[in-house]
């Protein structure tokens, strides 16, 4: 029914932006012991951690208001197994950039229902659109991973590891929505991804 997929949706958003984040997988750099970092080496990764567990946030966000409004089983599916996975990064981020001394951005309720928006609009329009939205996206966060991988410290490699990971899982998601029939998105929605994804890293960095 449509009333019970709202109502789960909702529960769904409260939980990803209110609530801990638990994953269902160990975290990747559980075995590894912790560097020694200087004050400046962390704060950075904190605030990395922090713009990357604003990632998650838009990923949940947008994976499910595309599933809420895509007509087509299949792709619902593979919505549903890329956000079960980005449930394993959002609580990777979370944990991490606690430990790292950092906090959770003051605007995730903001980047939710943004993202939420985008996901249901891109669900509605057509099955390739809806895969092509999916696509771009995981390949613009895998950029965004590689870029953080070249800033963090090499010494780190508790946070480098937790990134390795989640770059490694946006780009089978991305592959997944190709093999589904995904269509190569515009270069004018392309470039309007970009410059919003800049806006979140840049404030998500302070904010």
């Amino acid at each position: 029914m449509l009333s019970d997929k709202l109502i789960a949706t909702f529960d769904a958003g409260l939980r990803t932006v209110f609530a801990g984040a638990h994953a269902a997988r160990p975290r990747p750099d559980a075995n590894l012991n912790e560097p020694v970092l200087d004050d400046t080496s962390k704060d950075h990764a904190a605030a990395l951690m922090r713009i990357n567990h604003v990632g998650e946030v838009c990923a949940q966000a947008l994976y499910r208001g595309q599933a809420l409004t895509s007509r087509n089983p299949h792709i619902v599916s593979a919505l549903q197994h890329a956000a079960a996975e980005e449930t394993d990064h959002l609580a990777w981020c979370e944990t991490r950039m606690h430990e790292l001394g950092g906090r959770k951005s003051f605007l995730n309720p903001l980047w939710y229902a943004g993202s939420f928006t985008l996901g249901a609009i891109a669900g509605a329009l057509s099955d390739k659109w809806n895969l092509g939205f999916l696509a771009e996206t995981e390949h613009q966060v895998s950029k965004h991973l590689q870029n953080h991988l070249s800033q963090l410290d090499a010494t780190d490699i508790k946070t480098r590891t937790i990134v390795q990971q989640m770059q490694q899982d946006e780009a089978a998601h991305a592959a997944e929505a190709n093999q589904l029939g995904a269509t190569e998105l515009p270069a004018p929605i392309k470039a309007g991804m970009t410059f919003a994804s800049k806006i979140m890293t840049k404030t998500a960095y302070y904010i």
